[in-house]
């Protein structure tokens, strides 16, 4: 009676912790976030290599960059200016490893034409969001096609002394224009810079559109990344702060260190905040 109770014991233990990440993935689809990574994580890799990766690390969603070589038996790179066949190709190679392609970045296209190019990219694949650091001359006809298209461009902050990294000069750059512009809000970027992440998004009240989310093992421009939830950026403090805003949108995952063996880290991590997710 005792063995059985024990068998009975551990495999109640065992359903519950398979239906653990299950019931986070609800969670996070009840608060409109979708948990993904940017396929420059695994840039030592192709495109299909990366969404394998992916699936490794329990995420659905995927923002690509440009520059990567597609692979699975696709020749070329991801590009915005890949003619409909290559797009066709890569929506099927999505749909095959059963990924959802919901951003593109970080990309600054060159002059109103090129932006028009871009846009075209993104509404063949309908992607929801475009990653950017965009010219300031060009933020009014960034505008413009944004309202034209209906597709949302996130304004990426590169540590200082890029242009867009504090959050007042994203404020500045998106005041007065579409509603469809906005921020990408790279938490490890800011605390290279010396901001405080949950600071910067109060700044941004309702204007995140995305994160590029990372946690990093000391504050200061020699941050290197670690699994979240075990470094500096207050993960815990931006998931409440985001929960508090009501924020909709895409988590990627940017890992950039250990390049060639970063995916369990990047499971890790995963864990660990939807752990987090679920005491929210």
């Amino acid at each position: 009676m005792i063995s059985i109770r024990k068998s009975l014991l551990s495999l109640g233990m065992a359903a519950l912790l398979f239906a653990q990440p299950a019931l986070a993935q609800k969670k996070e689809a009840k608060l409109g976030w979708k948990l993904g990574a940017q396929a420059y994580s695994f840039n030592r890799f192709t495109l299909s290599e990366a969404l394998d990766r992916l699936d490794s690390c329990g995420l659905q969603f995927v923002e690509c960059y440009p520059g990567q070589t597609i692979g699975g038996g696709i020749e070329g790179k991801m590009d915005w200016r890949m003619d409909a066949a290559k797009q066709q190709q890569v929506k099927d190679l999505l749909k095959k490893k059963k990924k959802t392609l919901v951003a593109f970045g970080v990309v600054s296209p060159n002059g109103e034409a090129e932006w028009k190019e871009l846009f075209e990219f993104a509404k063949a694949m309908k992607i929801q969001i475009i990653t950017s650091e965009p010219r300031v001359k060009d933020l009014d006809a960034v505008s413009r096609l944004a309202d034209e298209y209906k597709i949302k461009v996130a304004i990426h902050d590169h540590p200082r002394p890029s242009h867009y990294w504090h959050p007042d000069t994203v404020l500045a750059a998106i005041e007065g224009r579409s509603k469809y512009l906005g921020a990408c809000a790279d938490i490890g970027h800011w605390v290279r810079s010396g901001l405080d992440p949950v600071e910067c998004l109060q700044k941004l009240n309702g204007k995140v559109f995305s994160l590029h989310i990372k946690d990093l093992h000391e504050k200061g421009p020699k941050g290197h990344d670690v699994p979240w939830g075990t470094g500096v950026c207050n993960i815990e403090g931006v998931l409440a702060e985001l929960k508090k805003q009501n924020f909709k949108g895409v988590f990627s995952a940017e890992y950039e260190y250990h390049w060639d063996r970063n995916w369990p880290e990047i499971a890790e991590g995963v864990k660990n905040v939807r752990g987090m997710i679920e005491k929210l």
